[in-house]
């Protein structure tokens, strides 16, 4: 009996936000190409995991060039302004000592906070419209390169060739390891608590980011005016113990941490913490594979760059993909995922150090530490052009960036 062997030229492991944008992308620029996107579940299941992410004006710009942002606008908090401060846990007065503002304007406002429920959904629904095809409830059993492609195994007992094979499957990634692609990982002791909360006073668009020993406590504006996302970092061993104990300690720690700007609070759904680390994978591609999001990294949520990183890693693919595939050349050629591995490697280790350097930097309470950086956010606060800069960094400006992140089609 001869097996039954489908090619297709783009197989993408994984349906989160960046597998489902990397083929939106690719199938949206090249009509007619064979875009398969394989998940254990289905996207029209997937209610997102409680998280919200702040999306930049590079995130804008791209969702917008793929056509979704315009639906995902309803479901979007602008954040108008972000004030950051630096003290320890029982100190009655913690000072701001950094502020941004920015009006609504052409470059909108700071940033967006998104549910991943919705973010999910739009893309979902996008690239089945473009013609990506979902293979979905399956996942990938094994992959074996070939010549002129990679052969792939999936749980249900299906065959597929595929030119270009890309791992989107997760900081853990099954495909990364059975690529023989190492790692460089540490972590942190940090586990990051999230949560949806609900409080008696408006938000007004305002983002708070408070620096304590343990590390940062992050209160993110919501759809609504009275919601907002907690991204909590806390040691490992008492994250465990807040997310699984009575509701009542964990609304007293928060209300500690938070303090009573927004009046009465209460946490809505499901509380959850998930370890913090530093993860790279030593290079991001091998024989027809690339690695794109946390496949290929994964940071500390500090400067809320994670989303950020991953829409470029599936801007920059799909660029160097949809080049290939309307010269009529191979997807999967080396020198095509070499132009990918140099075009997100510098970038992504230039930001995995900030955000580790900036979590060592305030997750402490050593006292010359706290004089200096202290003097250095007060510092920043009063130079214009410095606040301008970082602003910018956060947008996603820095650094020769792909199309779709300016904004553009591919």
């Amino acid at each position: 009996m001869t097996e039954t062997v489908e090619r297709v030229d783009v197989l993408i492991a994984g349906g989160g936000y960046v597998g489902l944008s990397a083929a939106l992308a690719i199938a949206a620029s090249v009509p007619g190409a064979r875009v398969a996107l394989v998940d254990p579940r289905p996207w029209r299941e997937a209610s997102g995991d409680g998280r919200a992410f702040a999306v930049a004006a590079a995130g804008r710009r791209m969702l917008g060039a793929l056509g979704v942002w315009d639906g995902l606008s309803g479901e979007a908090e602008p954040v108008r302004e972000m004030i950051i401060t630096d003290s320890r846990l029982d100190d009655l007065i913690r000072p701001v000592f950094l502020t941004f503002e920015r009006q609504e304007g052409n470059d909108g406002p700071l940033a967006h906070m998104l549910p991943t429920g919705p973010l999910v959904a739009a893309l979902g629904a996008a690239a089945e419209k473009s013609g990506v095809r979902f293979l979905s409830p399956d996942s990938v059993a094994a992959t074996e390169p070939l010549p002129g492609g990679r052969r792939v195994t999936l749980a249900s007992g299906r065959t597929m060739l595929a030119s270009l094979v890309v791992a989107a499957d997760g900081a853990r990634s099954r495909l990364r390891a059975e690529a023989g692609i190492g790692v460089n990982s540490w972590s942190y002791g940090q586990s990051g608590i999230v949560a949806t909360i609900e409080h008696e006073r408006p938000h007004d668009g305002r983002a708070e980011e408070h620096f304590l020993p343990a590390g940062p406590f992050a209160v993110l504006p919501l759809k609504g005016g009275r919601r907002s996302s907690l991204v909590w970092s806390e040691r490992s061993d008492i994250a465990g113990r807040l997310v699984g104990g009575e509701p009542f300690l964990f609304d007293t720690e928060l209300a500690r941490r938070l303090g009573h700007r927004l009046g009465k609070l209460s946490v809505v759904g499901k509380r959850q913490a998930f370890p913090l680390g530093l993860a790279l994978a030593r290079r991001f591609t091998a024989e027809r594979l690339a690695l794109v999001g946390d496949a290929a990294h994964a940071i500390h949520p500090i400067a809320g760059q994670g989303l950020n990183l991953g829409f470029k890693d599936a801007a920059a693919l799909a660029e160097v993909v949809a080049g290939a595939l309307r010269a009529g050349r191979d997807p999967g050629a080396a020198d095509v995922l070499g132009d990918y591995q140099r075009w997100r490697g510098f970038d992504t280790i230039r930001m995995a150090a900030m955000t580790d350097g900036l979590n060592r930097l305030f997750s402490n309470d050593l006292l010359p530490l706290r004089l200096v950086r202290d003097l250095g956010l007060g510092l920043i606060d009063r130079l214009p052009p410095v606040k301008r800069a970082l602003i910018a960094a956060a947008a996603g400006a820095p650094g020769p960036t792909p199309r779709l992140v300016d904004g553009e089609p591919i």
